[in-house]
């Protein structure tokens, strides 16, 4: 493939593209407590509560604020601002591929040690 074929595929857009863009500017997302079950099974925290930093746009707080796609063998969350991808959760048998980068950082609520 020529970088001619490479320009004219970048100008109509692939099918990935196509459907990150269906996806985004769609209804189908629900807000962030969306990630309370499946993220409770691999942290075993309630990460709604957790705050988190976007790589992209900088903004700052509650995961329960993200809009959150889970219809798909996976879950996405997404920036409320800038729709920026935080994170992708997918499960299969006996083990789980969590992808933050999205995220500068997740501060996770824990328990005071005693």
């Amino acid at each position: 493939m020529d970088i001619g074929t490479l320009e004219e595929d970048r100008t109509v857009g692939t099918e990935p593209e196509l459907t990150e863009a269906a996806m985004t500017s769609s209804n189908l997302w629900t807000d962030g407590n969306a990630l309370a079950g499946p993220l409770h099974d691999v942290f075993r925290v309630d990460v709604t509560t957790a705050i988190g930093r976007c790589t992209e746009c900088g903004r700052t707080g509650p995961m329960a604020e993200l809009r959150v796609f889970d219809h798909a063998p996976g879950v996405v969350a997404r920036c409320p601002v800038c729709d920026q991808v935080l994170l992708r959760l997918v499960r299969g048998p006996g083990r789980a591929w969590l992808d933050m980068r999205g995220l500068t950082y997740l501060q996770l609520p824990v328990p005071d040690a005693t």
